[in-house]
């Protein structure tokens, strides 16, 4: 049987692809399990990236069959990262702590960050070795900054906020961009409170004027396909737990919202429309399904 275009694509990728741990990575050989669905390049299939094969494709066009606005949700929320990124330099934080980074895709937030102000450091942190293995894409800032890459899990706060990595590139007496983005949906409470417990620590380790910066899916305004999403997603080994309004708002117990508030992604100060695309505009609630907001330590 003959290969198709993107077939003999995916199996050049394979062979190009570092594996974390091979001897351009250093460290124990891990399995990247190209042969499986995984969130990350589900994710970058939805942003129109290039790091994704075969599984991921076909889980994406699961998750397209119910819920059709998954790209547009996807895109949308990669937009307000642009947006808060920019706001949140232009009122002069210098700098950014990502965590769930996701693969890279440009511009990614350093780009952003650097691009309006040339000094900003930012920490990108993800448990994925996926990421890993593409984690010098996340490096490549401008001379006055700093980039740096923390391999950590989110549910294990104290491993970040203690990273030598981290230490070496921010000060944490010093106000910090958090970034919590399209994360907290993959981290379940599991009879526990745990989402909240981890966001708390984080909130807790950063001094007054820092920022922390959210976006969260719902199922408040498509329930049906959300739960549908969450059984393929199971079906390819990653749980997720979609909460409410209210759920959301309580990350940012004891912050200062800034204005407009909590709202969906694409709602939380739009672009100029003349600047727009319809990853940002003439989207509708159920499209959206993920809460948005920021909030500032007083």
């Amino acid at each position: 049987m003959r290969e198709d275009g993107r077939t003999r694509e995916d199996r050049r990728r394979r062979e190009d692809l570092p594996t974390c741990g091979d001897a351009r990575m250093g460290g124990p050989v891990v399995d990247l399990q190209l042969d499986r669905a995984h969130s990350s390049r589900i994710y970058d299939y939805f942003l129109g990236g290039r790091t994704n094969f075969l599984a991921d494709r076909v889980a994406a066009a699961r998750v397209l069959r119910v819920f059709p606005a998954a790209q547009t949700a996807a895109r949308i929320n990669r937009a307000f990262m642009h947006r808060t990124t920019r706001v949140l330099a232009a009122a002069g934080l210098r700098q950014f702590l990502d965590i769930g980074t996701g693969l890279p895709t440009s511009p990614n937030l350093h780009d952003i960050a650097q691009g309006v102000a040339p000094d900003a450091r930012v920490v990108y942190t993800d448990n994925d070795p996926i990421v890993l293995a593409h984690a010098a894409a996340l490096l490549r800032g401008t001379p006055e900054g700093r980039t740096a890459y923390v391999q950590a899990d989110v549910t294990e706060p104290d491993g970040i906020l203690t990273a030598p990595q981290l230490l070496g590139t921010l000060d944490l007496s010093r106000p910090v961009a958090l970034s919590l983005n399209a994360l907290m949906h993959f981290v379940t409470d599991d009879g526990e409170d745990r989402a909240h417990t981890v966001v708390e620590a984080l909130k807790s380790a950063l001094p007054s004027g820092s920022a922390l910066v959210m976006t969260h899916a719902t199922a408040d305004f498509a329930p049906a396909a959300m739960r549908q999403i969450t059984r393929i997603y199971a079906d390819a080994g990653t749980v997720l737990q979609f909460r409410p309004r209210a759920t959301f708002l309580r990350f940012f117990d004891g912050w200062e919202l800034l204005e407009p508030g909590v709202t969906l992604s694409h709602q939380w100060r739009p672009d100029r429309p003349e600047g727009a695309t319809r990853a940002t505009h003439h989207v509708i609630d159920a499209e959206a399904s993920c809460y948005a907001a920021v909030a500032r330590k007083p």
